[in-house]
C-alpha cells in the first residue's frame, strides 16, 4: 500500500481565471458550439484558447514542456497518416472560429487517453479550466457514464470542466438510452 497523498482541489490549487487560457475539447464532426463557448469565455475573461484534440489510436512517446506531444500509431504494423489530415482540419477550425471571436488560439493534436491527454496539455500551459461537449444522447446511461471525458476529468485534476450541452432530453418524453 502506498503512502502517496493525492493532492485535492483546494483555494491554495486554484488557477485564477484571468491571464490563464482555456483548454477546449475539439474532436471531427462535433458542433461548433463548444469551440464558440469556449471563445466566448476566453473573451470575456480575456484569455486565450489552446484546442485539442485527442487521437485514441496513437500513443504518447514523449510529453514536451509546451503542451504538445510525440506520438506514434497504437498499432506498429499500421501506417496510418490520415492524422495529419484531421491536425490540419482541426488546427484550421480553431483558429478560424476564434479568429472570429477576437481570442487568440494555439492548437494541439495529442494522443492516448483524453483525461490525460488534456490534463497534461492543461499543466503545460496553466490553463484555468477545460471546455468539453456533452454526450449527444442515444446511448444507455451506464455508457455515457463510463465514457464522460467530462465525470472522468472532474475526478481526477482540479481544474473546474465546463460541459457544453450539445443535445437536450424532453423530460416527457422517452429518455435516449431506453
Amino acid at each position: 500500500m502506498s503512502d502517496r497523498v493525492v493532492p485535492q482541489p483546494s483555494p491554495d490549487r486554484l488557477v485564477p481565471f484571468a491571464g490563464h487560457p482555456l483548454v477546449v475539447g475539439v474532436t471531427p464532426g462535433q458542433p461548433e458550439l463548444v469551440l464558440l463557448t469556449a471563445c466566448a469565455w476566453a473573451s470575456a475573461l480575456g484569455v486565450s484558447v489552446y484546442g485539442a484534440y485527442v487521437d485514441p489510436a496513437r500513443s504518447v512517446v514523449e510529453e514536451l514542456p509546451d503542451g504538445r506531444v510525440r506520438h506514434v500509431e497504437v498499432d506498429p504494423d499500421v501506417v496510418d497518416d490520415s492524422w495529419r489530415a484531421r491536425e490540419a482540419e482541426l488546427a484550421a477550425l480553431v483558429a478560424r472560429v476564434a479568429d472570429a471571436a477576437g481570442v487568440a488560439s494555439e492548437f494541439r493534436y495529442l494522443a492516448g487517453r483524453a483525461d490525460r491527454a488534456l490534463t497534461h496539455l492543461a499543466r503545460a500551459v496553466d490553463a484555468s479550466a477545460f471546455v468539453v461537449g456533452a454526450h449527444r444522447g442515444g446511448r444507455r446511461a451506464r455508457d455515457v457514464l463510463d465514457e464522460s471525458l467530462t465525470l472522468r476529468l472532474a475526478h481526477h485534476q482540479h481544474r473546474p470542466v465546463l460541459t457544453v450541452p450539445l443535445a437536450v432530453v424532453d423530460w416527457r418524453g422517452r429518455l435516449p438510452w431506453q
